[in-house]
């Protein structure tokens, strides 16, 4: 057939032609190709790094143009579906179709967790809406920012501003600059000088690694992320499995209430990074993959900084350490959506199993561990299991770092005995705030619900709160007075949930929904909660699911008067 008689795309520019001029989809913009390929430079063109490639044009131009997602697909090689999926899956990226107008250069999040909305963040929004022109300044709700302790926070571009006011608002805004400020803290150079990096290295010339194990069990720790899995039995399951395999760092805490591994990231980033190096070098792995919140910019500062300080001394090879940066998804706290995250994809939870230990990143045998369990694993290394087998109080072993905000005093971070009760907890935060009386605390992020005063002796650790239907989480404890709701607070919790779902599944994502409109009734039909608390703990894919109901429940149980 000669060429002029066929049908299809090349005929169609021809008069009177039945095909398209162009391919099916959006064309190709070359001046946004540009434009994108200078931003990503010499990197290589690798799927995983979708992520990192859309935070390179959002930190450019404050949106994702269409134009600009389409000509990375074409970088990318792969379909447009794939990019915009992933770009419209996360809180901090902002895709723009055609003919949409883009959202101000300047944003300003106001942070609506528990604490924060305690400290007064919800007149703060009122306040900041009202006296900023729209088209000029965003300024939106946003979950927890891991800054409990100094609420109301709010985040304008990378900048944090603590116990947020209009005025100091104003202030920021006039003064300009929104670059995170950097705290001080232990540099490689005085880390190494105290006699940092000396364990790791003694290890790698010839040291065994189930001696390590054994010291990490003796020394009774536990997963510090939330779940609480023997931290030492990882290192036997991931070894059991053929390389080559991967370590990943899990620092996206957003359980709100929740700011301890920003503690020790803002002041020791060493001791994690060791005992990151410890872990890797005890199960053989080819990479550590460091999976970052991007609401922590400071800390994504310091870790690129003292990253490549690792590097220009030898200790670890360029590359070895893979830092991403997250996008502002809760749900990446999942070790499997994180995994998928790093993947540069969706942060949705996988089934299991398989498990992570023997199906990880890029399919291959990976060790989770959260950032205070590796800063844990790097002190027990260099001093022994003693500094937490050697301490007990309440007949519990070990120590604790609890995140302590709300009602109290002093809130921050307290590192106490394991043992400890919030009776504790608020002794060590020079008691009450002033005018204040104890009514309810929150044991373990929104996740644990709320338990009452009455409560106030039981140990707040592993294993201790089960009995009374809840648990310790990642020890992110927010104190109530009574001058809060405790209705209220819960309702707070599932609106949380409601936002940071991440849909995959109906009894998650409806369940969570459902429970918040019933939740805002005058009073509440205690037995269609408790049926929907049962669907959603028995069918959700994930914790978030599983572990929604929680508020409801121990309200109804503990505060029945406030909902009946």
């Amino acid at each position: 057939m000669a060429l002029d008689q066929q049908q299809g795309i090349w005929k169609s520019g021809r008069k009177g032609g039945k095909g398209r001029a162009t391919p099916k989809g959006r064309q190709l913009d070359d001046r946004a190709w540009d434009e994108v390929r200078a931003l990503l430079g010499d990197r290589p063109r690798r799927r995983d790094l979708l992520i990192e490639f859309l935070h390179l044009i959002q930190d450019r131009y404050h949106h994702l143009s269409a134009a600009h997602l389409r000509a990375l697909a074409e970088e990318l090689r792969i379909s447009m579906a794939e990019v915009w999926e992933v770009a419209t899956f996360y809180a901090h990226f902002d895709p723009v179709k055609e003919g949409e107008a883009p959202p101000p250069d300047l944003t300003i999040r106001v942070c609506d967790s528990l604490s924060c909305e305690m400290a007064g963040s919800e007149a703060l929004f009122d306040a900041l809406c009202a006296g900023h022109d729209p088209a000029r300044v965003r300024v939106l709700r946003a979950p927890c920012m891991g800054r409990c302790d100094t609420g109301p926070t709010v985040e304008i571009g990378h900048l944090h501003v603590d116990h947020a006011t209009p005025e100091k608002v104003q202030a920021a805004l006039d003064k300009g600059d929104f670059e995170p400020v950097i705290p001080a803290y232990e540099t490689f150079e005085s880390y190494r000088t105290s006699g940092g990096y000396d364990k790791l290295l003694a290890l790698r010339d010839g040291g065994d690694w189930e001696k390590v194990q054994e010291e990490i069990f003796a020394a009774g720790l536990r997963g510090m992320g939330g779940a609480g899995f023997p931290s030492g039995k990882k290192w036997g399951f991931v070894r059991a499995n053929p390389g080559p395999r991967y370590l990943a760092v899990n620092g996206d805490e957003g359980e709100p209430g929740t700011f301890k591994d920003r503690f020790y990231l803002e002041r020791t980033p060493h001791m994690m990074l060791e005992g990151m190096l410890i872990a890797a070098w005890a199960v053989e792995a080819e990479t550590c993959f460091i999976y970052m919140r991007d609401e922590y910019p400071a800390i994504h500062h310091i870790l690129h900084k003292e990253i490549a300080a690792l590097e220009s001394a030898g200790i670890v090879e360029p590359g070895y350490i893979d830092l991403r940066r997250g996008a502002g998804a809760y749900i990446c706290g999942e070790e499997s959506a994180m995994i998928e995250s790093i993947e540069g994809k969706r942060g949705m939870p996988r089934l299991r199993p398989p498990f992570v230990a023997q199906v990880g990143i890029f399919d291959r045998p990976t060790l989770v561990h959260n950032v205070e369990t590796l800063h844990w694993i790097g002190r027990i290394a260099r001093e022994g299991h003693q500094i937490k087998s050697e301490v007990s109080h309440n007949d519990r072993k070990g120590m604790r770092s609890y995140s302590l905000s709300g009602r109290v005093a002093n809130p921050g971070v307290y590192v106490l005995p394991a043992g400890s009760t919030i009776n504790d907890l608020i002794k060590a935060a020079g008691g009450m705030a002033e005018g204040h009386v104890f009514k309810a605390y929150q044991p373990g992020g929104p996740s644990s619900g709320l338990l009452p005063a009455s409560l106030g002796d039981v140990a707040l650790d592993f294993d201790t709160l089960q009995p009374h239907g809840t648990f310790i989480g990642s020890a992110a404890v927010v104190v109530l007075s009574d001058q809060d709701s405790a209705r209220g607070a819960a309702l707070n919790m599932l609106k949380f949930f409601e936002k940071e779902s991440c849909g995959q599944c109906t009894p998650c994502r409806v369940g969570c929904e459902k429970a918040v409109k019933l939740m805002q009734a005058e009073t509440w039909d205690g037995d269609l909660l408790e049926d929907l608390c049962q669907v959603m703990t028995d069918a959700s894919i994930c914790g978030l699911g599983q572990a929604a109901p929680n508020p409801i429940r121990l309200v109804m149980k503990h505060f029945p008067d406030e909902v009946k």
